[in-house]
C-alpha cells in the first residue's frame, strides 16, 4: 500500500458533488489517491472542469456524471455507468423549513427522494460491485438531525433518520464481508451556501456577522465553531481505512458537542 495515497486503485462515487460537503468529500478522497466520481443535477462546462482540476490537482481520475437523485433511474444508471464502486458517499441532499400543517406535498416528497431514497437506489447497485472487488465503504453523510431533530424541518429530520436507518440495514447484510456501512453526522458546517447567508441573518437580527454566527447559526453548536468539509473527508477516508474495518452500522458525529446536549 502507497502510505501517501492509501486509496490508491480505488473508485469512489460522491452524490450531489459539484459543492460544499460533497465537493470537500471528493476532494479528501482524491487526495488519498481514489479515483473519483463527482454527480449532481445540471452538466454545465464547469462541472466536467471541476473533475479536470481535481485529476490534475491529485494526479487520479476524475469524472463528472450527471444524474437526477430524485429520479431513481437516474441513481441506478449513475453507479452503473460508473463501472466501478469501491467508495460510495451518499451525499446528495436537500432543505425545506415550514410548520407540519403549512409544509409542501411536492417539497417533501422531493426531499424524502433526494435525501433518502437516492441512497437505496445507488446502494442497492452498489452492493454487487463492491462483492464482486471483495472490497467496500458506504459513506452516507446524515445530520445531528439523523439522531435530534428541530421544529419545522419534518421532512429533513425524517430523510436524516431514516438515512442512518438504512445504514445500519446495509451493515447487518454485509457483516461477514469486506464491506461496511457507516453514517456521518455533521452538525453545521461552513460551506459557501452557509457562508453567504451570514451577512443576511445579521442583518436581519441587526447583529455583527460574528454574533449571527455565534448566538444564532451555531446556537445548538456548543463548539461555537463551525465543522470543515475537510474534517467530514477526513473522516470518510479514515471509516475505508483498516482502522476501520470493524466499524460498521453506527454513527460518527462532527457537530461540536450538539448531540450530546
Amino acid at each position: 500500500m502507497d502510505l501517501a495515497k492509501p486509496l490508491k486503485g480505488k473508485t469512489a462515487i460522491i452524490t450531489g458533488s459539484n459543492s460544499g460537503i460533497g465537493l470537500g468529500v471528493a476532494r479528501t478522497l482524491a487526495e488519498a489517491g481514489a479515483d473519483v466520481v463527482l454527480n449532481s443535477f445540471t452538466d454545465e462546462t464547469e462541472d466536467h472542469a471541476l473533475a479536470a482540476s481535481i485529476a490534475e490537482e491529485f494526479g487520479v481520475t476524475a469524472r463528472y456524471i450527471k444524474a437526477d437523485m430524485s429520479k431513481p433511474d437516474e441513481c441506478r444508471a449513475l453507479i452503473e455507468e460508473a463501472g466501478a464502486c469501491d467508495i460510495l458517499v451518499n451525499n446528495a441532499g436537500i432543505q425545506h423549513v415550514a410548520p407540519m400543517e403549512e409544509f409542501p406535498t411536492e417539497k417533501w416528497d422531493a426531499i424524502i427522494a433526494i435525501n433518502l431514497s437516492s441512497a437505496f437506489h445507488t446502494t442497492a447497485v452498489a452492493l454487487p460491485m463492491m462483492r464482486a472487488a471483495g472490497w467496500g465503504r458506504i459513506i452516507n453523510i446524515a445530520s445531528a438531525h439523523g439522531l435530534t431533530a428541530s421544529p419545522y424541518k419534518s421532512a429533513y429530520v425524517a430523510a436524516k433518520h431514516g438515512i442512518v436507518g438504512i445504514t445500519k440495514v446495509a451493515a447487518l447484510e454485509t457483516a461477514k464481508e469486506p464491506i461496511t456501512a457507516n453514517a456521518i453526522c455533521p452538525g453545521y458546517v461552513l460551506t459557501p451556501l452557509v457562508e453567504s447567508q451570514i451577512p443576511d441573518t445579521a442583518k436581519k437580527y441587526g447583529l455583527t456577522e460574528e454574533e449571527a454566527k455565534q448566538q444564532i447559526i451555531l446556537e445548538r453548536q456548543p463548539s461555537k465553531e463551525f465543522a470543515t468539509t475537510e474534517q467530514i473527508g477526513g473522516t470518510a477516508v479514515f471509516l475505508c481505512s483498516t482502522a476501520a474495518d470493524q466499524i460498521t452500522g453506527t454513527t460518527i458525529s462532527i457537530d461540536g458537542g450538539w448531540t450530546a446536549l
